[in-house]
């Protein structure tokens, strides 16, 4: 039976793992929506948002995130029939270094680090990268963003890039581990790409998806922990 001490390397999805991106996203929609007389609760705002950033990723899989979080937000307005100005796109857009760390997230990375090698595979561009990387005090052995690899997941050609870096680092075949909550963009096309997956599940307890699509095929990760706190207890101390 394999066990999480079998595994050399961790690689991790950032937003909605270690950045609270849903916090985020939600201090620019919640406000914008209210101005806008729209009455929907922030998680269906949230939920709206993904369906529009889904499909500017997989539209414009070169665009960088900013201007993805601005093409998005144009769509989500549109959606709702409202209207929104180029400067609250642009808030939203610069977003990103603003966003909140979950609490147990630094800690959690720190105590990971003493054991295992640490990646990041993000949706993301390098410069907001850079701003969330100052909240979580960790250096990681190799950052691979969207914009590095030029296609943003659930595309398999994020996890080759992922798989050809760990070879890089001299991480064997079927020692690496993936770790990220959502099971759309990271844990559906890890699986396909062979990796095992930790779900944190950030959303226990929370109806919806928010703003992570639903996923498109039936997936079972092979571990799942509520918080990065209780991973790093099980992965570091067994």
């Amino acid at each position: 039976m394999t066990t999480l001490a079998d595994f050399d390397a961790l690689s991790f999805d950032c937003y909605g793992t270690l950045i609270d991106w849903e916090a985020g996203i939600g201090a620019v929609l919640a406000p914008w929506a209210a101005r806008n007389g729209i009455t929907l609760s922030t998680d269906a705002l949230l939920e709206r948002y993904a369906v529009a950033e889904k499909r500017e990723e997989h539209e414009s899989p070169s665009m960088v995130y900013p201007d993805v979080l601005a093409a998005a937000m144009r769509d989500l307005a549109a959606d709702l029939g409202a209207a929104v100005s180029p400067e609250e796109r642009e808030l939203l857009a610069r977003s990103v270094p603003d966003w909140p760390a979950f609490p147990d997230s630094a800690a959690a990375l720190a105590r990971l680090a003493t054991r295992y090698k640490l990646i990041i595979l993000s949706n993301v561009d390098r410069e907001s990268f850079a701003g969330s990387n100052e909240r979580l005090n960790v250096r990681f052995d190799a950052i691979l963003t969207a914009q590095d690899i030029g296609t943003y997941k659930p595309s398999p050609r994020n996890f080759e890039a992922l798989l050809a870096t760990a070879d890089d680092l001299g991480v064997e075949r079927g020692r690496l581990l993936h770790v990220a909550q959502s099971l759309f963009h990271d844990h559906v096309p890890a699986h396909n790409a062979g990796l095992s997956t930790v779900w944190i599940n950030r959303r226990a307890g929370r109806s919806g998806w928010g703003a992570t699509p639903r996923p498109e095929a039936d997936i079972r990760p092979e571990w799942t922990f509520l918080s990065m706190a209780d991973f790093a207890a099980a992965a570091v101390d067994g």
